[in-house]
């Protein structure tokens, strides 16, 4: 199946009423950057009439916005062999200028990545950012009008639609069954969710939930012809593969909106060396690296879109064999204290915390008080091991994915709700029975009954296999209104509003 956090500058009081617990060894300093910042010094802007390097046109570009800790970034990755940035000109205010990407990394340290990959933070207040075609040195670029979307929200509103992706790649285990990659409608609909979520929803920003390379032996791929660089077992994780299993059936979905990242387990550090894990931070991270590392307990990341912030927590690693283990309860509880300082540093912004593996989704339940199996335990615990015992009032929504379906769960309590979107791609798992969940006692200090839950399958209760889609939030006045959409772009099911209180927080459905 299916982590970093900005700098928190406590006041003294604050400091006080919630002690600030060190993160990780291995996690990068903390720190966060505001919405209203401006960008890095850009890079030397080419005079006019600057002709590119000689050589003829090679090699693939692909380009994306991504929301990061740092800001919004433009980000780049092209295989052609100058080694060279592009320029992205973008209006701020009523200056049109031109500013130079900065180069993060060269091809290396393995085969497995023979690309450059640039970056430029780019002001919240910029629009229309174009990539200049003199500029570009690869044969073909992604996306072909070599437009990027920007945020259409400021510092003091919100994106109004984001849609929610997860558990997105085409499963090729080394061994057993292999998914159907080549199936777009029904196999792997990856890319026709992408492409619905692009059109029909049209959202101003795009939440993936984690796992996004799931081809562990290219050579039992049936789609090998539509992915060349991606078919042999030693291209495993390789960029052809990040292509293949993300930015190709994305394609239409990253040209459309800004995205924010979460890693997933299938992002980890022991597939082999430059693995999966190694390509996260290459390409895919909120702080990429150049030299191939990978960690398994980052810390979180604070991820800014005007009054709502995305806390993502790197959940990769937490129980890795989904057994109820809770070992890493003290690693994961200095993670949700972090979230629960920034959260209260800033009470007027929504929260949303972001990691792969769900907190108290419902897999399996048996009639109350029969007890229900849900994950992840050790992820609950470490909360409940946090100064407040919980997550902080205006955390609004814990987004996950990981088991391969959607669900949402609710308490009526100050624990806010549980949505679990892993229905986006991977080969689909069975649910729970709704009416044997609604009840259950879930989590810890103490447990707390589910009260709502709504999981999207494929004609409960005989037959519980998920139903291939994913989710949109809407802002609605203040409150956020909750749709699950198919593969086609249409809702199925109820429209469900978050109740405005901090309390009790539940969703209204119908």
């Amino acid at each position: 199946m299916r982590y970093r956090i900005a700098a928190l500058v406590m006041a003294s009081a604050l400091a006080t009423a919630v002690p600030a617990i060190a993160v990780p060894a291995d996690a990068t300093p903390p720190r966060i950057a505001p919405d209203s910042a401006g960008p890095k010094p850009p890079g030397p802007t080419p005079p006019p009439g600057t002709t590119p390097p000689p050589g003829a046109p090679n090699g693939e570009a692909w380009a994306w916005t991504q929301l990061t800790s740092n800001g919004t970034q433009i980000r780049y990755v092209s295989t052609d062999t100058s080694q060279t940035c592009p320029v992205v000109r973008y209006t701020l205010g009523v200056n049109r200028n031109p500013h130079s990407l900065h180069r993060v990394s060269t091809p290396g340290p393995t085969s497995q990545f023979p690309t450059t990959v640039c970056e430029l933070r780019v002001p919240l207040t910029a629009s229309n950012a174009v990539l200049e075609q003199t500029s570009i040195q690869a044969a073909t670029v992604h996306p072909a009008n070599r437009q990027l979307p920007l945020p259409k929200w400021t510092s003091n509103t919100r994106p109004s639609k984001i849609a929610v992706i997860g558990d997105a790649g085409c499963e090729v285990p080394a061994t057993g069954p292999v998914q159907n990659c080549a199936n777009h409608q029904t196999g792997w609909p990856f890319q026709r969710i992408a492409d619905s979520a692009a059109t029909v929803t049209k959202p101003d920003l795009v939440i993936h939930t984690g796992d996004y390379l799931y081809r562990e032996d290219p050579s039992r791929e049936n789609d090998k012809a539509a992915n060349p660089g991606c078919t042999t077992f030693a291209d495993r994780a390789s960029w052809d593969c990040v292509i293949a299993d993300f930015f190709r059936p994305a394609e239409k979905l990253l040209a459309a909106a800004p995205i924010a990242l979460t890693r997933g387990n299938h992002e980890d550090c022991t597939t082999h060396p430059g693995g999966a894990g190694g390509a996260w931070f290459r390409y895919l991270a909120d702080d990429l690296r150049s030299n191939g590392s990978c960690s398994v307990y980052p810390a979180p990341s604070l991820i800014p879109a005007g009054t709502l912030t995305l806390a993502s927590v790197d959940s990769s690693f937490a129980d890795p064999s989904d057994n109820g283990s809770t070992a890493q309860r003290g690693i994961y509880a200095r993670q949700f204290q972090a979230v629960n300082q920034a959260a209260l540093q800033s009470p007027a912004n929504d929260f949303f915390v972001v990691t792969h593996k769900p907190l108290w989704m419902v897999k399996a339940s048996g009639n109350p008080p029969n007890s229900a199996e849900w994950l992840t335990r050790v992820l609950d615990a470490a909360v409940a091991d946090t100064s407040l015992h919980r997550l902080a009032d205006n955390v609004r929504l814990v987004l996950s994915g990981h088991i391969h379906l959607y669900q949402m769960l609710d308490f009526n309590s100050p624990r806010p709700p549980q949505l679990t979107v892993g229905s986006s791609g991977g080969t689909l798992d069975n649910g729970p029975d709704d009416t044997k969940v609604v009840g259950q006692l879930i989590g810890t200090q103490p447990p707390q009954a589910v009260t709502q839950s709504i999981t999207q399958e494929q004609n409960p209760p005989q037959n519980l296999a998920g139903v291939f889609g994913y989710a949109v939030l809407n802002d609605n006045a203040g409150t956020w209104n909750l749709t699950f959409h198919d593969t086609a772009g249409a809702v199925r099911g109820k429209t469900c509003a978050l109740s405005a209180s901090k309390t009790n927080k539940s969703f209204a459905c119908h």
